[in-house]
């Protein structure tokens, strides 16, 4: 093992030998290099001021080479803050910034101890970054029967992590938080769990109530009180995205310093938040009543970041931080959030129809991008073909009788005509069989 990851090992472990245990086997070898080309070329920053001939850039007249034909499309900007690397953890001033904006969302946050967030390339680097640094071969994942199938591929295929579902829903459709502590209890033998917490949530819609998130954080500490490490990860990726009552924090606030065997990590970004999916900006952050626990949990991301991507995309980096200090700011995004809610108000509306009710049911939605119908007379793949081939209309099928529809991408004058045309197909099937 490189004595750097050593010194990270023992840091951790001095200040919370739980922490340590929760460590994969590659979050115990990975560190960030102190003494290559990074640091080197840092070094060489601050102090070659005649010339600087350590980073792997071309430079001309003092700045960034660049062509024109992306400079002239982009002259907004100046050349530095768009074509040198970016450091690994990220812009310095977009870390700030994000972090503030977290604790100005997340009031419960304020006399928490919790690190500088790390940049990733979106929210699902985040979670790769999680698994790396956590799940070794056997380790149960645990988050409920819906959800985003890539956490199977991130956490499952990747890391050979094993999958522990739990229903999401209660009979009375609230928050299965008896599900979710039943599930963490099964793992004491192991004495380790990774949970992720999805809200909202992707595909349902669904963001539980304050109750629900109080019920959710007891769970958890129980686990804890039980002798189990857990490693909880709120993946916020449609963040601030509530149209009614529910919870309108992370979770990550309740969770963070809740008890030494549990480690809170928030992964969220400006994909989904700012509406800027294709830039590939995220954010992971750690809680830890230990500084030390802190700063060996970031190089260890480090480590991660430089040996998979190097750093992320510059050019994205700076327009979401330019965006985020703009006075207009506040206003547009209050804006798109209020198109949002009347998409998804619309869609209740819509399904009050009676006629509904006769072929679907919908699980509870209230917040983000998504709702799902959970089908009565046919089966989930059968109408997404039928409906894609007959009609020109696209839904994801999941499992055998649940069908998630974006609202997020229907204009509401639209929405009458989608539903419409899904109760059409729903009626074709029937007929047919």
């Amino acid at each position: 093992m490189n004595p750097l990851a050593g010194q990270l090992n023992e840091s951790i472990n001095a200040s919370n030998t739980h922490v340590y245990d929760m460590l994969s086997t590659l979050g115990r070898e990975i560190y960030f290099p102190k003494e290559g080309i990074l640091s080197q070329s840092a070094e060489a920053s601050g102090h070659a001021k005649k010339y600087n001939a350590t980073i792997g850039i071309a430079t001309e007249g003092g700045v960034p080479m660049h062509l024109g034909v992306i400079q002239d499309k982009l002259s907004a900007y100046a050349p530095k803050d768009l074509y040198s690397y970016a450091p690994p953890a990220g812009k310095p001033e977009l870390r700030t910034v994000w972090r503030s904006k977290m604790l100005q969302e997340n009031p419960t946050l304020q006399d928490k101890s919790f690190g500088n967030p790390v940049v990733t390339n979106a929210l699902t680097h985040g979670l790769s970054i999680v698994a790396d640094l956590f799940c070794d071969e056997g380790d149960a994942v645990i988050y409920p029967d819906k959800n985003w199938e890539n956490y199977e591929l991130t956490f499952g295929v990747r890391r050979h992590g094993v999958t522990v579902n739990y229903p999401l829903f209660t009979e009375n459709m609230t928050f299965n938080s008896a599900g979710l502590r039943e599930a963490l209890l099964s793992q004491q033998d192991k004495g380790k769990a990774i949970v992720l917490l999805n809200f909202p949530n992707n595909p349902t819609g669904y963001t539980p109530g304050n109750q629900e998130g109080e019920e959710i954080v007891a769970a958890i500490k129980d686990a804890a009180d039980a002798g189990i490490n857990v490693v909880v990860v709120t993946d916020d990726a449609y963040f601030s995205l509530f149209f009614e009552d529910s919870m309108k924090e992370s979770l990550f606030g309740k969770l963070a310093g809740i008890h030494p065997r549990v480690l809170a990590v928030k992964i969220d970004g400006a994909t989904k938040e700012e509406f800027v999916w294709g830039f590939r900006v995220g954010f992971i952050t750690f809680a830890s009543e230990s500084k030390d626990v802190l700063t060996a949990l970031e190089q260890k991301t480090l480590g991660i970041i430089r040996a998979t991507i190097s750093s992320g995309a510059h050019p994205s980096q700076t327009f979401v931080l330019d965006a985020l200090k703009s006075p207009e700011f506040a206003a547009q995004k209050e804006e798109k959030f209020q198109i949002m809610k009347g998409r998804a108000n619309r869609v209740k509306a819509l399904l009050d129809n009676d006629k509904y009710k006769e072929v679907w049911d919908y699980y509870p939605f209230n917040s983000g991008y998504f709702m799902c119908l959970k089908l009565k007379t046919v089966t989930a793949e059968a109408l997404r073909v039928h409906l894609i081939h007959e009609y020109g209309v696209g839904t994801i099928a999941l499992g055998e009788h649940d069908l998630r529809i974006a609202f997020s991408c229907i204009d509401e004058q639209y929405l009458e005509d989608l539903y419409s045309l899904i109760y059409q197909g729903v009626q074709d099937l029937q007929t047919t069989s």
